[in-house]
């Protein structure tokens, strides 16, 4: 893994956490987008070489939704930035890894995308992002 590629936060009101974002990082959200296969919509802002996605549920059984439902609103899932994502899931799968997908599928900002279960990573949910090319 290469490095960290953003930090998903849950929001109930993604309107809200982006005007708190905003002021608190002193930038503005560069891209919102709604990814359907997630049942999301996300905000991303960029801080320096940080970046925070705001993820909003679209549907009350999306996993945002059930998320925060069991959880509340904070810090959802840390991504990594990879090469190869195909590889990288071979490479964690042999390691023992529970994948949540079988394949990489298209996530938010222009990335492949897979989720490794959070009980493989005392409790965080991991995603592993491919820029598509």
């Amino acid at each position: 893994m290469d490095k960290i590629e953003h930090i998903g936060i849950a929001v109930s009101n993604l309107q809200s956490a982006r005007n708190i974002y905003e002021k608190l990082l002193d930038t503005t959200v560069y891209k919102i987008e709604d990814v359907l296969t997630e049942g999301v919509k996300t905000a991303f802002l960029q801080s320096g070489p940080n970046k925070i996605e705001l993820l909003e549920a679209t549907s009350p059984d999306s996993p945002i939704a059930k998320f925060i439902a069991k959880k509340g609103e904070g810090v959802h899932h840390i991504a990594f930035a990879v090469d190869d994502i195909e590889a990288e899931m071979d490479r964690l799968k042999a390691a023992g890894f529970i994948l949540l997908n079988d394949k990489p599928k298209p996530g938010a900002d222009n990335k492949m995308v897979c989720f490794i279960h959070p009980k493989s990573c005392n409790g965080v949910l991991v995603e592993l992002c491919q820029e598509m090319k």
